[in-house]
């Protein structure tokens, strides 16, 4: 379990599709191998400790949900250690498991601040509120608005500069892990709202799951309040 609080932008040594190599300073006090550690949003297994490096492994499901594949010697990664028990948790709850990839659409400076868009799948996008929590590259941010195809957030300037953020550019793939509690609300709710689905007339549906939730329900980010709907 992770925070989403960065400690350091390691970089990238090697990668084969399978095992990767990342330099780092700080982090390398006290890691051990068969730890866990998030390498820009995804928790990882440390499998080898080098000098000034460690090394860890990649499986199919992670170079299909992250954004690995497009990695490179040099290239800066986000890094932080599992959280430690009786420590502060600055961010939010970060399991990283990433949910999937979405693009830098635009990035534009306000105030002091920075507003990064970002263009997300629809399987992301159906759990992401304004002010909920998000995970981009592994840092923990606050969802300044969402529409129905992505949504933004504000970087303060040290955000920026201190994560792989300050390198970041429009275009750019991002790993991107929702608020897990989303989750297991819609997935708790689901009979519930099948309830209502049969109530109006709807032919009973064993299967009916999560992918059904959404037409049953309304979230009002506003309000933030759950309203149900009879319509499918």
């Amino acid at each position: 379990m992770f925070s989403g609080i960065i400690e350091e932008v390691g970089k990238v040594v090697s990668f084969d599709g399978r095992t990767m190599a990342v330099s780092a300073i700080r982090i390398l006090e006290d890691l051990k191998v068969s730890e866990s550690i998030c390498v820009a949003g995804a928790c990882l297994t440390v499998v080898k400790r080098g000098r000034g490096t460690f090394e860890v492994e990649t499986v199919p499901e992670t170079l299909n949900r992250t954004n690995f594949r497009a990695l490179k010697p040099g290239m800066g990664v986000n890094l932080e250690r599992s959280l430690a028990l009786g420590g502060r948790l600055g961010g939010h709850m970060v399991q990283g498991h990433v949910d999937g990839v979405g693009t830098v659409s635009r990035m534009t400076q306000d105030g002091n601040s920075v507003r990064v868009g970002f263009r997300a799948p629809a399987n992301i996008i159906r759990y992401v509120v304004e002010k909920g929590f998000i995970a981009v590259d592994g840092v923990s941010l606050t969802v300044v608005d969402r529409t129905a195809r992505g949504f933004s957030v504000a970087l303060i300037p040290y955000t920026r500069e201190h994560t792989t953020f300050c390198e970041r550019k429009q275009r750019d793939l991002v790993n991107i892990e929702v608020d897990v509690t989303a989750k297991y609300v819609e997935r708790l709710i689901g009979p519930y709202v099948q309830s209502l689905h049969q109530g109006a007339g709807e032919p009973p549906d064993a299967d009916r799951g999560p992918s059904s939730v959404s037409g049953g329900l309304r979230m009002t980010a506003g309000q933030g309040s759950l309203n149900a709907s009879n319509q499918a």
